[in-house]
């Protein structure tokens, strides 16, 4: 598993969305739940409030310490053990926040072959991807390390933590909007285009269309937004100042 977990964290970028890509075209999603509107309706609302919990979660991470999973030439890697803020709560509340966040996409899709399938899967590969950086940060971090993972779940939240690992620390919005953006857009992309796709594919799609008119509207409006944060992002707008020694 921990080899599996190097692969996936190499080529996750286009591995996870290649994966949704390939399961929502090989089973469109469902137009009807329990032929209900009502229950549709209530579906789809807790499919969105998911992922924005997973969002408002990996805000609250970002906001207060932030550390780079991009790791380096692709491989994992990290300069220093982090253990403040949400870190202090979960060892892997950016992946926690990412699983909800998938998860509530696939709700959306609402196929349960799908649902199941989706976040069996995803679970499988983020699982693997802890194993792997676990084994770089014991090597590098040795006792250190040890003694966090004795204090701090890998998967769940320990909530009473929270006051003291954000203790003397102050959230940050500015590094949110900068480092986050980009996740926000396409979880607001794929909320957009999944409600798309699934109208679309339905039979009554003429008095669908305005609907569809709206959701390409919101889909321009989260693009106009996403490239102007990026235009601000490149001169410097949300660059953070230099700490003095």
């Amino acid at each position: 598993m921990i080899q599996l977990g190097n692969f996936f964290f190499r080529y996750r970028n286009q591995f996870f969305p290649a994966i949704i890509l390939a399961l929502f075209i090989l089973v469109p999603p469902s137009t009807e739940m329990w032929g209900s509107g009502t229950a549709n309706l209530l579906k789809t609302a807790a499919a969105i409030a998911v992922v924005l919990a997973g969002l408002a979660l990996r805000t609250v991470v970002v906001g207060y310490a932030y550390i780079k999973r991009g790791g380096l030439n692709k491989r994992v890697y990290a300069k220093d053990l982090v253990t403040e803020g949400m870190f202090g709560v979960c060892r892997n509340p950016l992946y926690v926040g990412n699983m909800l966040v998938y998860t509530g996409i696939f709700l959306l899709h609402g196929n349960p072959l799908v649902i199941a399938i989706g976040v069996g899967l995803f679970a499988f590969m983020y699982q693997c991807i802890v194993y792997a950086e676990e084994v770089f940060l014991e090597q590098n971090f040795g006792e250190a390390y040890r003694a966090y993972c004795r204090d701090v779940p890998r998967w769940a939240l320990r909530l009473e933590n929270f006051r003291h690992s954000i203790d003397g620390m102050s959230f940050n919005f500015k590094r949110v909007v900068a480092k986050d953006y980009s996740t926000v857009s396409a979880a607001l992309l794929a909320i957009l285009a999944t409600e798309m796709y699934r109208f679309a594919i339905a039979e009554n799609l003429e008095h669908q269309r305005s609907y569809l008119l709206v959701l390409a509207a919101l889909m321009a409006l989260v693009g106009m937004a996403t490239a102007l944060v990026s235009h601000f992002k490149k001169h410097g707008a949300f660059r953070e100042p230099k700490t003095s020694l």
